[in-house]
């Protein structure tokens, strides 16, 4: 049953691996891979931190003497491209000295451990060099790239289209108009809407040797004009290997660039809807100075990367890479701006680069808040609270380490509002708030008495009625104790910030005239609403 849904069409026990490779040369007491995709190390060294990633990496143990690079995914299972040597007569590629490369599959069990390849389809893995492949998201269309048995060095991109109710019977196989005469086309990858190509290729517009691009995917499948990716993405060396999040809202790459440890690194991208954010190394828990390539994502955290680096098995081998996200926390305080004063229950939210909500909290009684973000991303924090002025600040989460950053955001109150209500002229403002069953006025409510404080000031033969109002919870006359003394409450902070007590009158009138007439079917924001302090301007 493995073998068939694996597309396996040569008998298991005539696979034969060789013990050895035969194109690894000596340098510096260090082993470096001749295949066409590596590169011999420099001594260019940069010290690069996690940069935000703290990855494991085991190996995946299906690596041998020669080389195996990860290739995505097909049926749940690892796609991998392998130069073993398969057969006593298996012709051997003169520019690599290996076994021309083959397509395999592996089961992956619920540990991410990976089974014994076995080969993919004896129709798209032929006697020359069959490299990268990507599939579309239903599965029934397939990208690959294969060279010539003239020019093992140099692939063409072609599409083939799964028959309906086969066991891996790829038809239609066709070159892609997107081919040019010696252009390599190489590492597709196509987007999780099924919408976009992306792959590497030297074409001559490209800013160094390898530059990544993009095709639109037309509905039949066939592919758009390709677009350079441009220099936030492409530098003047080698990029290979595009990949996605299982999102979308990252890309990742290889490439000999950028902020290098050496050889090919890998690096990631925010995609906002202005495009590629600034290129990040993913780090050294992944990265080293040799080469790094081939990173997809089997989950969140978790997928398969390919490196060429010493005590491998030998080439390239693949890697099991389980990234631990680094935990980090924007955390402080709102507060008026004016009086410094804490305002617990104002509305924090985080929202990304571009303005779409991420999360949300209320400050507490402290007037604190704390969200989770991702280190090297930029935010928007968004503060309101009723009687005060929206406000909006950037954030940069600029460390690669567990960090609590702390930003403290100042609100501008708004001015109060002299309207008509129910036939009363009343001056309007947010509401005045109490402890719970206490009526000493609650440190936050003094900015909202203060702007009554000031409309008195500034029409000095004005007079004020305070009433003051309770939910229907508790006994009648218990409620409308509360509420006197809340009112006349209010009248002593006022009348001790300059206000005389002959323009005041303060009275309670419990629950007999609620807002929301709930009775006893009233929901939170009922008995928040006939909670209230009313200002009514009187003769």
């Amino acid at each position: 049953m493995k073998a068939k849904l694996c597309f396996l069409v040569f008998l298991i026990s005539n696979i034969i691996i060789a013990q050895g490779p035969s194109n690894l040369i000596a340098s510096n007491n260090l082993s470096y891979s001749t295949s066409p995709n590596s590169v011999l190390k420099t001594n260019k060294t940069v010290d690069i931190s996690a940069n935000g990633f703290d990855f494991e990496l085991l190996d995946a143990g299906v690596n041998t003497f020669y080389s195996e690079i990860g290739s995505g995914f097909f049926k749940d299972k690892l796609i991998m491209v392998s130069s073993k040597k398969l057969g006593g007569f298996a012709k051997i590629d003169p520019n690599t000295n290996e076994a021309y490369k083959e397509l395999f599959c592996l089961d992956i069990d619920r540990n991410g451990a990976l089974s014994s390849p076995l080969l993919f389809s004896r129709i798209l893995n032929t006697n020359s060099s069959e490299d990268q492949l990507a599939f579309s998201p239903d599965e029934k269309t397939v990208y690959y790239t294969r060279s010539s048995k003239e020019n093992s060095l140099e692939f063409k991109l072609y599409k083939a289209v799964l028959e309906e109710d086969s066991h891996g019977n790829w038809i239609n196989n066709e070159l892609l108009s997107i081919n040019k005469n010696n252009v390599s086309i190489e590492t597709p990858f196509v987007n999780h809407a099924g919408t976009k190509l992306y792959f590497s290729a030297n074409y001559s517009d490209a800013v160094g040797g390898f530059d990544l691009y993009v095709s639109d995917i037309k509905a039949d499948g066939t592919v758009g004009i390709p677009k350079n990716l441009g220099k936030a993405i492409n530098s003047a060396f080698d990029e290979k290997y595009p990949a996605l999040s299982l999102d979308d809202k990252y890309f990742y790459f290889a490439s000999k660039g950028h902020q290098n440890m050496g050889g090919y690194d890998l690096f990631t991208s925010k995609v906002s809807n202005s495009g590629f954010k600034a290129v990040r190394n993913m780090g050294n828990t992944i990265n080293t100075v040799y080469d790094e390539i081939g990173y997809f994502l089997a989950a969140k955290n978790k997928g398969y990367v390919s490196s060429n680096r010493p005590n491998g098995k030998g080439g390239y081998d693949i890697y099991t890479a389980t990234n631990d996200e680094i935990s980090q926390v924007i955390e402080g305080q709102i507060l008026d701006k004016e009086t410094k004063i804490k305002l617990p229950n104002a509305v924090v939210i985080l929202k990304d680069e571009d303005g779409v909500e991420i999360a949300r909290t209320l400050t507490d009684e402290h007037a604190t808040y704390s969200l989770d973000v991702v280190p090297f991303e930029t935010y928007t924090i968004a503060t309101s609270k009723d009687g005060f002025k929206d406000a909006s600040v950037e954030f940069f989460a600029n460390s690669g380490s567990e960090t609590t950053y702390k930003k403290d955001i100042e609100l501008l109150t708004t001015a109060p509002v002299i309207t008509k209500v129910e036939d009363e002229m009343r001056i309007v403002l947010e509401n005045i708030y109490f402890d719970f069953n206490k009526w000493s006025v609650k440190e936050e409510s003094t900015i909202s008495l203060n702007k009554v404080i000031k409309v008195l000031k500034e029409h000095p033969e004005m007079k004020l009625a305070i009433n003051a109002h309770t939910d229907n919870k508790g006994r009648d006359s218990y409620n409308l104790n509360l509420s006197d003394k809340r009112a006349a409450s209010a009248v002593k902070y006022i009348i001790k910030n300059g206000i005389s007590k002959d323009r005041l009158v303060s009275k309670g009138f419990g629950e007999s005239k609620p807002l929301v007439d709930c009775k006893n079917n009233c929901s939170d924001d009922d008995l928040q609403a006939n909670r209230r302090v009313e200002f009514v301007i009187v003769d």
